[in-house]
Formats: C-alpha cells, sequence, structure tokens
C-alpha cells in the first residue's frame, strides 16, 4: 500500500504556523503560502528520488559506456601522430578514471589482499619488530639522505653552485630546530610523522623536478588549470571590448577568473566530486602521517579551496578540535594558496607549474611543522576516520540542481571578488601613505629611498639568505 501521499500531508502540516491558523486574512494567505512552498519542496525531492533510481537502474550500463568511451579514446590519442607526444599524461589519466569505474563493481580485495600478502611479511613485520630509537634512526638516515642526494646528487644547472644548495640545506636545519626549540610539549612530539612529512616533501620535488613523468604530469595540470582559468577572458569580452581584455587588468581578467572558479567549485560540490577527490587525497596521509581524520581532510584541501573553505569541510568538528588540530589547519592554510589566488597568481605571469608543486609539497612539511610546533596531547574526536561535512545546504536551503549550485556559486565568487578587490586598493594605498611619510622622514637622515620594501629587505635577509634565494 503506498503512503506517500500521506507522508506528503503530514510534511505539509509540520511546515505549517499554528499561529497562523485562527488569524487574520493576512495569516491565512501567509499560510497558502507555506502550503505552496512546503508542496513545491516536497514534489522537487519526490523528483530528485526518482532521478536516483533510475540511475541506480541504469548505472553497471552507463559506467561501462562511460569508460569504453575513454579507453577509445586512449587508443586512438596514442596512435595518433598529432597527439602521440602526450602518450605519458594522456595515459595516467585514462586509466586513473578506467580504474576508478572498475572498482565501482570490483571489491577492492583484489588489490589489497595480494600487496599486503608481500608487504606484510617482508616490510612492515621486520620493521615494527625493531625498537622506536632503532625505527627513528633509520627515518633519520633516509630523510638526511634524500635531502643530500637531492642537494648534491644532481648535475648543476647553469648560474648556481653547490655553495646554493649548502645554504638550503643549512636553513633547512635551521628552520627544523628552530621550530623543536619553540615547541610547547618537546618530550611529545611524534618523530614518526615529521620524518615522513618532510621525507614525502623531498619525494614529491624529486619526483616532479628530476622525472620526466612527474614533470609532465604537473606541467600538463599546471597548463590545464592556466587554460581553465583563462576562458573567463573571452567571457569579460561580454562586458569589455577585446583590447581591454588583452591588456590583462586585474579587475578584468584575474577578478573574472576568480569568479568563475569559485562557482564552477559550488558546482562540483552539488554533484559530489570535490568531497570524493577530497577525501581519496586525504585518506593517504591520513594512513600515512597519523593525523586525525579532520586534520587529514583540512591539509589536503587546503590548496585547493583555501583555508577557511578547507575548514567548512569538517565544519561538524571545529568547536571540537584540539589545540594542536586548530593549529594545523591554521599552518597548512597559511603554508598553501587557495585556487582563487591560483587564478590571480596564474593571470599575473607565475608559472602555474611552480605553483601546483609548491603546494602539493607543503601539504606534508605542513603537517610536519605544525606537529613540531604543537604536537598532540589530547585524543582527537576524529582519529581513525575520514569524515567531510558534506555542506549540501546553506541557510538559503540547498540548491535545486547544479545550475542553480553554480549560479550561487557565482553570486559568492562576487562577494570574494569584491573583498580582494577593496583589499588590495586599501592595503596598496596604506603601503604608498606609509612609504611616503618614510621618504620624508628618510630626506632629513640623508635617505632619499626609505621605504617599507628596504626596510623589509633588511629584516628579512638573513630568512631569504637561509631559504637559498639568489641574492
Amino acid at each position: 500500500m503506498d503512503h506517500s501521499p500521506q507522508v506528503k500531508r503530514n510534511s505539509i502540516d509540520e511546515k505549517r504556523d499554528p499561529e497562523l491558523e485562527s488569524g487574520s486574512s493576512e495569516h491565512k494567505a501567509e499560510l497558502g503560502k507555506q502550503h505552496v512552498i512546503a508542496h513545491d519542496e516536497d514534489e522537487a525531492e519526490l523528483k530528485r528520488e526518482r532521478r536516483n533510481a533510475l540511475y541506480q537502474r541504469y548505472r553497471p550500463f552507463i559506467l561501462a559506456a562511460v569508460a569504453l568511451v575513454i579507453l577509445g579514446w586512449w587508443i586512438s590519442a596514442t596512435v595518433l601522430e598529432a597527439t602521440r607526444h602526450r602518450w605519458i599524461v594522456q595515459t595516467f589519466w585514462a586509466w586513473f578514471f578506467i580504474l576508478i569505474i572498475a572498482f565501482r563493481f570490483l571489491p577492492n580485495s583484489i588489490v589489497t589482499t595480494p600487496v599486503s600478502a608481500v608487504w606484510q611479511p617482508l616490510i612492515s613485520r621486520p620493521f615494527f619488530s625493531l625498537s622506536y630509537r632503532v625505527r627513528l634512526a633509520m627515518g633519520w638516515l633516509a630523510l638526511l639522505g634524500i635531502v643530500f642526494g637531492s642537494a648534491f646528487g644532481f648535475p648543476l644547472p647553469e648560474g648556481t653552485g653547490y655553495g646554493d644548495r649548502a645554504i638550503s640545506v643549512f636553513g633547512l636545519f635551521v628552520f627544523t630546530t628552530g621550530f623543536w626549540l619553540s615547541s610547547k610539549h618537546r618530550s611529545q612530539v611524534p618523530w614518526p610523522t615529521v620524518i615522513v612529512g618532510l621525507f614525502m616533501q623531498q619525494a614529491i620535488a624529486l619526483f616532479v623536478l628530476k622525472t620526466d613523468a612527474g614533470f609532465k604530469i604537473f606541467l600538463w595540470i599546471a597548463r590545464l588549470a592556466a587554460d581553465f582559468l583563462d576562458q573567463a577572458t573571452p567571457a569579460a569580452g561580454f562586458f569589455f571590448d577585446v583590447e581591454t581584455t588583452q591588456k590583462h587588468w586585474f579587475f578584468v581578467n584575474t577578478l573574472g577568473a576568480i569568479i568563475f572558479f569559485i562557482a564552477f567549485v559550488q558546482m562540483l560540490y552539488y554533484i559530489g566530486v570535490m568531497q570524493w577527490l577530497i577525501k581519496q587525497f586525504a585518506w593517504f596521509f591520513f594512513k600515512t602521517l597519523n593525523v586525525s581524520g579532520a586534520e587529514a581532510v583540512v591539509a589536503a584541501a587546503s590548496p585547493w579551496i583555501g583555508q577557511g573553505e578547507s575548514a567548512c569541510l569538517v565544519r561538524p568538528f571545529v568547536d571540537l578540535m584540539t589545540e594542536s588540530e586548530i593549529h594545523l589547519t591554521m599552518t597548512s592554510g597559511f603554508s598553501t594558496i587557495a585556487g582563487s589566488v591560483f587564478a590571480a597568481y596564474v593571470n599575473m605571469g607565475v608559472p602555474g607549474q611552480n605553483l601546483v608543486t609548491s603546494s602539493v609539497m607543503s601539504i606534508p612539511a605542513s603537517i610536519a611543522i605544525s606537529k613540531l610546533r604543537i604536537p598532540e596531547t589530547d585524543e582527537p574526536l576524529t582519529r581513525g576516520q575520514v569524515v567531510i561535512d558534506q555542506g549540501a545546504e546553506d541557510k538559503h536551503g540547498r540548491p535545486a540542481n547544479a545550475l542553480h549550485a553554480f549560479s550561487k556559486g557565482a553570486t559568492f565568487g562576487l562577494i570574494v571578488a569584491g573583498q580582494i578587490l577593496c583589499n588590495v586598493l586599501t592595503v596598496l594605498a596604506l603601503v604608498y601613505t606609509i612609504d611616503g611619510l618614510l621618504t620624508w622622514v628618510g630626506k632629513g637622515f640623508g635617505i632619499h629611498h626609505l621605504t617599507l620594501d628596504l626596510i623589509f629587505g633588511y629584516m628579512f635577509y638573513p630568512i631569504t639568505f637561509l631559504l637559498g634565494v639568489p641574492a
């Protein structure tokens, strides 16, 4: 027996305001409005459930067709001479999506069981049978090996010397030692997490900078991101002439790209793509660096969606975070750049590959440094699980569809772009004002170019020197 009409009536009655039942005509009109809104919401939910049921019925056939299309594209692109030169990137992404589809139907045990059968007896058990101090010593040796190997084990490019690399290595040890000395609980520093995080940073750098496959993959990602963000430029031509869009003004090109990027991300949120990608990324750091689920999600999301938005992914747990978790949330946010800021830098001419590489490298490094400064002394609520808040609704309710989510994202992007415009304008004006005052005062001492740039250049020279920045 179908009870859906009764359920629908009950849901409508629940949304009525009892105080309006015996009111005036205005109150009755308001009651009728509530009735219509509730009815529309129920109808939309019913249609959504029907679409989901229809998709679930034909899901295997749809995914199989998509996989065959991807496979056909990969074969064609690999054979054709015009696209054969990019076979590494094509192969990586084609089989990445094919395997994602395949594991929708195949159990993970097909891969995990044989890997575990080799990993456990040959690596895991012998390693963890050693004492903690021996394992720690092996970790430090591996970290020192990859640091010195990456610094001195490869040919030098023109214009650099081993002295410059020695300064960078020395700076790494100075900063790490300084963070340890300023640690809140030096005796409780999780050294395995610190060592693995710093090791992963160096490993990512070697993969990108010293291997052809890594270089091409990240170069492709950077070009894809730059081309994607550049689509806002012809869209801006709808409001401005072509000559204006080609001048690369911050107001026209950069802010337009930021609005477009935020709108697109909000649409991916509605579909569920962003949550899935971030959860898979977070699972890796959750397993390798022994952090809580909330920390892994925030750190993995920071390079893509920004500091504030990444914290929203674990919104139910923010109020219950420990001091160490809060510190890691802030550290990972300041160590990376959001996608909107990435758009701004790319439009200003900064190489996208450098930005992508440095942001990905900073994920494990920020976790390591954060745990070095503020080690975990409590028991996090999300220890042992990776949980992401779906964020399906805001104060205005859930978007009706993907296009509605895109439109709401554009509105939010306009707010963000306006805030960036106002802050850049006012901060630059403040800097110019201070520079003018400093120059006026400096002339009294015979210093004719006393500015903030000159002062901070001398103040932060030791830091930039230890970072290995060329003189």
